[in-house]
């Protein structure tokens, strides 16, 4: 099956009020053209399930997102997302802040269908205090320890960006490493991805390149060719983080009218294409 589409396609999907997943882990290989996509849409009071980076930052800058599920918001080579800080501070969104591995195991549980799995994670810590719905469960054997009772992070859809991919849905990394891209998918009802080249199946497999295939067709409902997609986020070996750009979005937090500027002159932009010719033009 041909399951290639477009972001405007896959955005079109999400309705009000849905819970999305974004891959990627912090500013590495999120699907950003996605998230530029989801702006020029009328799209609000998301729940958004994120290893957070400027994807993060720039829906709940712009008023996207009712819920943000995250282990963290960072761009990386700037510790804390400062849109993200930004509209975390004046309450604009609802913040259930968790552990990495427990967002690890709440998708983890929602792709094995069940309703919650058993971690130690998060215990000991804070993590309870701000987040007093989760649960804790006592083993039913011999031990009887006392666990955290993760919840499934159940998806309306779900989307992630690969380096590689065919037009059946077959996705490949490059890069060093998968982070929970195939879990994001697996605990979704859609499942997009958006990916910087797509080639023929063959080419998936060679150079002895198996490990790389985390994402399999049956995993995937749609397949976006969007060479540079992932920008300003890396996506080695095809492309760095655009530092320069990432500094520049960074500073706008600071300066409403500079963060007015900055979206007019990229985000606002009618189509990826002019986003693209926007950022080589700068």
């Amino acid at each position: 099956m041909d399951k290639r589409t477009t972001e405007k396609e896959a955005v079109a999907e999400l309705a009000d009020g849905m819970t999305i997943g974004i891959g990627g882990w912090g500013s590495r290989r999120k699907p950003m053209s996605i998230v530029r996509e989801i702006l020029r849409t009328d799209l609000r009071d998301l729940t958004v399930v994120t290893y957070g980076g400027p994807d993060a930052g720039i829906l709940c800058a712009t008023g996207r997102v009712k819920r943000l599920i995250y282990g963290f918001v960072s761009l990386d080579s700037i510790p804390l997302e400062p849109h993200f800080r930004k509209a975390r501070q004046a309450g604009s969104f609802r913040a259930s802040e968790l552990d990495e591995g427990m967002l690890q195991w709440g998708l983890y549980a929602a792709a094995q269908r069940i309703p919650f799995l058993p971690t130690r994670a998060g215990l000991g810590s804070d993590v309870l205090t701000i987040n007093p719905e989760l649960k804790l469960v006592k083993s039913p054997y011999a031990d009887g320890e006392e666990l955290v009772a993760m919840p499934a992070l159940e998806l309306d859809a779900a989307f992630i960006h690969m380096n590689r991919a065919d037009v059946h849905g077959n996705g490949q990394f490059l890069g060093p490493d998968p982070y929970f891209d195939d879990l994001y998918c697996m605990a979704a009802k859609r499942r997009f991805m958006t990916c910087e080249k797509i080639v023929d199946t063959p080419d998936l497999l060679k150079g002895g390149t198996l490990h790389t295939l985390k994402i399999h067709r049956a995993m995937v409902d749609g397949v976006i060719e969007a060479p540079g997609g992932a920008h300003f986020t890396e996506c080695p070996p095809d492309y760095g983080r655009d530092e320069a750009f990432q500094k520049e979005y960074a500073a706008t937090a600071r300066d409403p009218d500079a963060w007015d500027a900055f979206r007019q002159k990229y985000l606002e932009r009618g189509s990826e294409a002019e986003y693209q010719e926007a950022v080589r033009k700068r």
